[in-house]
């Protein structure tokens, strides 16, 4: 049988890339021979992510515009040709199949390239309110994809199908809801995102003060990202507290399996993974994410009954321990949580993704 090829571009954090990994590993399944490339930044971290996997990468030089001053901001214009130069010299020497942008500024030029090369090219949005780069290639290429019904007034006309966001396969092999244990036994998974969260530690561990007076001490798995894991694991030593603490977890299958509870940021990829798990959830929306998507993904998972949302502004270690406390005991609230996660959960997206790519192709 003929070769599969792809081409997969974006990232920036781990949150793009993994259902960008997803959809590869779907494509694997339904291919006996593939080449998947995947086209990235040249942070580290994407490297990593895609070397633990297998995939072939090639990275290009381009940057995002937010938060730059003017003058770099400048800088990053001027860059943008290169990137769209490198994009077109990496999809002519792979002939992919099709192009699809997973999101962040990644996907621009490679798919600008693509869709200019002749080549079937789709993006995926995986927020409510879709980036700036998706927002601007929605004019241009074949078909967006959506993980969300809620963001189909920011695409005007364009071909639209929803498909949801899809989920690592490893992390499904633990289906169904979470079935609660005693508090003695509740255990809590804290997330700030593939690079931590600051604000989000250090609520949590005074949070684990308060719930110590109150005679709850639930089991810890705890992610704080690299950048605060010194002081958040020197915290936990000087309060007496047992838990796992690791500056980002590989094993996020078996994480997600042993909890009971996730408190987290509201990223796009956490929330799939959350509700096709079927996981309660307190979330805390990072307050400075691009047009508020974070806070705009954490409501529909809120309304829907399974997550809780705090705004970080407002939070502190004792108004999330009471939270926490009030969860730990009742169980049956977080046993309804998790029903009521799965069934906004879309554990088919990366085959609905798969299939609407092979629908654009010749």
């Amino acid at each position: 049988m003929k070769e599969f090829r792809a081409i997969i571009a974006g990232g920036g954090t781990g949150g793009h890339l993994f259902p960008g990994i997803a959809v590869a590993r779907e494509m694997e399944k339904r291919f006996d021979r593939t080449r998947i490339v995947f086209i990235v930044g040249h942070r580290k971290m994407e490297v990593n992510i895609l070397d633990k996997y297998g995939y072939e990468k090639q990275s290009i030089d381009v940057e995002g515009l937010k938060g730059r001053s003017l003058f770099r901001g400048a800088g990053v214009m001027v860059r943008l040709p290169k990137g769209f130069y490198q994009s077109a010299r990496v999809i002519k020497q792979v002939s992919p199949g099709v192009v699809l942008g997973v999101g962040g500024y990644t996907s621009g030029p490679v798919c600008l390239a693509g869709r200019l090369l002749g080549v079937p090219t789709a993006i995926h949005e995986q927020n409510t309110y879709p980036g700036l780069t998706n927002r601007i290639l929605a004019r241009v290429v074949n078909k967006v994809l959506i993980s969300y019904d809620e963001s189909r007034e920011y695409f005007g006309s364009a071909a639209m199908s929803l498909t949801g966001n899809p989920v690592r396969e490893e992390l499904l092999i633990h289906p169904g809801p979470t079935q609660t244990r005693e508090s003695a036994g509740f255990a809590i998974l804290v997330l700030g995102g593939s690079q931590g969260a600051r604000a989000i530690n250090s609520a949590f561990v005074e949070a684990l003060l308060h719930l110590q007076k109150r005679g709850l001490s639930p089991e810890i798995i705890h992610q704080t990202g690299q950048l605060d894991y010194e002081r958040v694991k020197k915290m936990y030593s000087q309060h007496g507290f047992r838990g796992e603490v690791m500056p980002f977890i590989d094993d996020m299958a078996g994480a997600y399996a042993r909890a009971d509870l996730v408190v987290s940021r509201a990223g796009a990829t956490t929330l799939a993974e959350i509700a096709a798990l079927g996981k309660a959830s307190v979330l805390i929306p990072y307050p400075y994410a691009a047009n508020q998507h974070q806070d705009t993904n954490a409501r529909v998972l809120e309304q829907a009954g399974g997550a809780i949302v705090k705004n970080e502004q407002d939070m502190n270690g004792e108004n999330l321990a009471q939270e926490l406390g009030d969860l730990m005991q009742h169980p049956e609230k977080v046993t309804e949580m998790g029903r009521a996660a799965l069934a906004r959960g879309r554990r088919d997206a990366a085959r609905q993704i798969v299939d609407q790519l092979l629908e654009m192709m010749p």
